[in-house]
């Protein structure tokens, strides 16, 4: 058999995400569940996949300054900082997020977004001109996996597409978040 290749790979997911459905890919991280995130009927069915209430946010990945903007009208300068400096992936929670369902937002209206550079999300973002709805990979309440045996069969039946990639590779530890509000107040919430 051929090694999986990326662009078939982006391809592949691309077409399943532009027609609402969810996918199981590799992320920066951990393995997750992603779908359009600005489609709410996909958004509902991850929710329904992790037995998750919709009341808990999920955060989204970005592959741009620009698609930032699209999502975010005012980004605190901080932002781009904290950004640059990061030697590790970082997911930043901002305020009064746009163009995203409505059901992937907080209660608080803020959205955890994270810009990423692995190679198969940037450009599957890419294809899709829009961020990527990214939740770690197991039923709510349960051990997130670091790596993709360890993903449950009830997820991995209930996804539309698995990408074919990176299926040998143990994760990096999830993300460090902080929560970034507009008034510049700043707070780590994972280290």
């Amino acid at each position: 058999m051929s090694t999986p290749d990326v662009n078939t790979e982006v391809h592949n997911a691309f077409e399943v995400i532009k027609n609402g459905g969810i996918i199981l890919y590799p992320t920066d991280t951990v393995w997750g569940i992603g779908c359009d995130a600005s489609n709410p009927e996909a958004v509902k069915k991850i929710y329904a996949l992790k037995q998750r209430e919709e009341s808990k946010s999920m955060i989204v990945l970005m592959n741009s300054d620009r698609m930032m903007h699209t999502v975010f009208s005012q980004i605190p300068e901080v932002a781009w900082q904290i950004l640059d400096l990061s030697e590790k992936p970082t997911t930043l929670i901002l305020d009064n997020p746009r163009n995203v369902a409505a059901n992937i937002i907080a209660e608080d209206k803020t959205l955890g977004v994270r810009l990423v550079k692995e190679p198969f999300c940037y450009k599957l973002m890419e294809r899709m001109k829009k961020p990527l709805v990214s939740t770690s990979a197991n039923i709510s309440g349960m051990p997130t996996p670091n790596s993709f045996k360890e993903i449950d069969h009830h997820i991995l039946d209930g996804v539309d597409y698995i990408v074919n990639l990176h299926h040998d590779k143990i994760a990096a530890k999830p993300s460090t978040i902080i929560k970034l509000g507009n008034d510049l107040q700043v707070k780590v919430i994972r280290r």
